[in-house]
């Protein structure tokens, strides 16, 4: 496979990161062949977007340079044990940052990783250049055919082994996924007391934008690091209600206490 040549790709799954990824590719004018899904409607659904096959049989892919599988975590064995049985020889590479490469061992060689760093919902864009790629692979020859498509997505490629991607997933927990769910417990406070939630987001961003010019211990602010003890249980007794949002406030006070202990 050249540089330059067009790939054909195959697709298991049609969730967030399935679609993103196919709609993407079918952009960049790569081959979409297969989109698998045990329902062929739901498959068909994606596959009509770009141009693709719907199928409800692993059996049925063939022909295909790079098979990629966007499956929930659980999923990947199951998926990876199919096509196994099937013999199937060509390229496989699963989109999960928590799950080991070696999950698909019975693969063989022709196995590896295709993981960007990225949250996916199905009504948001994706800036797939400012979005790192990490790939892993069982050969020289799979590495460089996933740096190879890698390309058609960003610059920002990294070849990182599997505790290094599982490090990074769960980083990403707390991160995103954490910080979003603080973001909602935020919006509730103030719904509660008909406060416009808009009004958070300047602070947000803020944030955000600080982070791009020192770590985040640096940039810590608020009651907990201040060691304002009176603040911190007013804030409290005001989650009077909402004992599970006191336990957050609480925990999370403790943590940035420790990580600043008071001069």
């Amino acid at each position: 496979m050249s540089d330059h040549e067009q790939l054909k790709i195959s697709i298991i799954g049609t969730g967030r990161v399935a679609t993103h990824l196919a709609l993407h590719l079918h952009q960049q004018n790569q081959k979409i062949q297969y989109i698998f899904n045990r329902s062929v409607e739901k498959a068909q659904v994606l596959a009509d977007q770009v141009h693709a096959t719907a199928i409800d049989d692993l059996a049925q892919i063939n022909d295909t340079d790079i098979l990629l599988i966007c499956v929930s975590d659980s999923a990947i064995t199951q998926i990876s044990e199919k096509l196994s049985q099937i013999n199937y020889q060509g390229l496989v590479a699963h989109t999960s940052g928590s799950t080991a490469l070696s999950v698909l061992s019975n693969l063989g060689r022709n196995a590896g990783v295709f993981y960007p760093l990225q949250t996916f919902s199905f009504e948001q864009k994706i800036d797939w250049q400012s979005t790192p790629i990490f790939i892993e692979a069982k050969s020289v020859d799979a590495l460089h055919k996933l740096e190879i498509f890698a390309e058609n997505f960003s610059s920002k490629i990294y070849q990182y082994n599997s505790e290094q991607r599982l490090s990074l997933h769960l980083a990403a927990v707390f991160a995103c996924n954490f910080s979003n769910y603080c973001y909602d417990i935020a919006q509730q406070i103030l719904d509660e007391k008909q406060v416009d939630v808009d009004l958070l987001q300047p602070l947000i961003d803020a944030t955000a934008e600080k982070l791009k010019r020192a770590r985040a211990v640096e940039n810590q602010t608020g009651p907990a690091v201040r060691h304002d003890q009176q603040i911190l249980a007013m804030h409290q007794l005001m989650l009077t209600n909402h004992t599970e949002w006191q336990t957050i406030y609480q925990l999370m006070s403790q943590g940035i206490q420790a990580r600043t202990p008071k001069n």
